[in-house]
């Protein structure tokens, strides 16, 4: 499984992308980056999206890859919660400010396929096991352990706060992305928005631990670009104080499991 973090932080500016991941170039989670982190061709090979919830910096890029979809040989697929595209449908695919590209080129065939996910009901798509798991944000969220047929597996959280140990023992991956929101003097106004500091997420790891017995390989993401240096030093000090391996990610980041 090649695994490439497209975005990797919370907003935009030079060099910095919104969230985004690819997996083996044609599966991605979320799309805040997507486009914009992508060449033409490389677009192309994109079959599928799963969406983690309906947020502007997670679904963006959307509308582009719908506009480019002139040039493409088939239609994407997009994976999300039913409250997400009722969201996503009045809001960014409306036919006012943009094309609404779930009936466009034609409402027979549209270049954007929308496809209705339940949470904890597993699925196949394009090959790969999909998961979803609710999360805690505050709108409906949800996160998706994917499984390559190789027994390959990652857990992407998308945005989340607290609370994650109830849904820690539906999941067995040996990647965990997770989003570091914010830092630690932050941390209760992060809490009741739905996120988590490096502080909130070693509580979280440490529940991952007890419960599963290990904690993988962790990947940090959703990184505000005006608090980074303070985020890294605090991701930092929670992986040397657990003895486990916490990388900040990056745009083009490639990890293959």
């Amino acid at each position: 499984m090649q695994v490439r973090v497209l975005g990797a932080h919370s907003g935009e500016v030079k060099g910095l992308r919104m969230v985004s991941i690819l997996i083996d170039g044609i599966l991605a989670l979320d799309a805040g980056g997507l486009t914009s982190s992508l060449s033409l061709s490389e677009q192309q090979k994109v079959r599928a999206v799963l969406l983690t919830h309906h947020h502007f910096d997670h679904s963006r890029d959307l509308v582009t890859l719908g506009a480019n979809g002139a040039t493409f040989p088939s239609p994407v697929d997009i994976y999300a919660l039913g409250q997400t595209l009722d969201v996503l449908k009045f809001c960014l695919l409306d036919g006012k400010i943009y094309a609404d590209f779930s009936k466009w080129p034609s409402t027979d065939k549209p270049f954007i396929q929308l496809k209705v996910i339940e949470p904890l009901q597993p699925q196949n798509i394009l090959g790969y096991g999909v998961l979803p798991v609710p999360v805690q944000h505050a709108v409906p969220s949800v996160g998706f352990q994917v499984t390559s047929k190789d027994g390959k597996s990652l857990f992407y959280t998308g945005d989340t706060g607290p609370g994650l140990e109830a849904y820690w023992q539906h999941i067995s991956p040996q990647l965990l992305i997770i989003e570091v929101s914010g830092i630690n003097k932050s941390q209760d106004f992060l809490k009741s928005v739905g996120h988590l500091s490096a502080g909130l997420l070693k509580e979280e790891l440490l529940q991952f631990r007890q419960i599963k017995g290990y904690i993988p390989r962790v990947v940090v993401v959703h990184i505000p670009s005006l608090f980074e240096r303070e985020v890294r030093q605090e991701v930092k000090r929670v992986a040397r104080e657990l003895r486990t391996r916490i990388d900040i990610g990056y745009e083009d980041m490639k990890i293959t499991l």
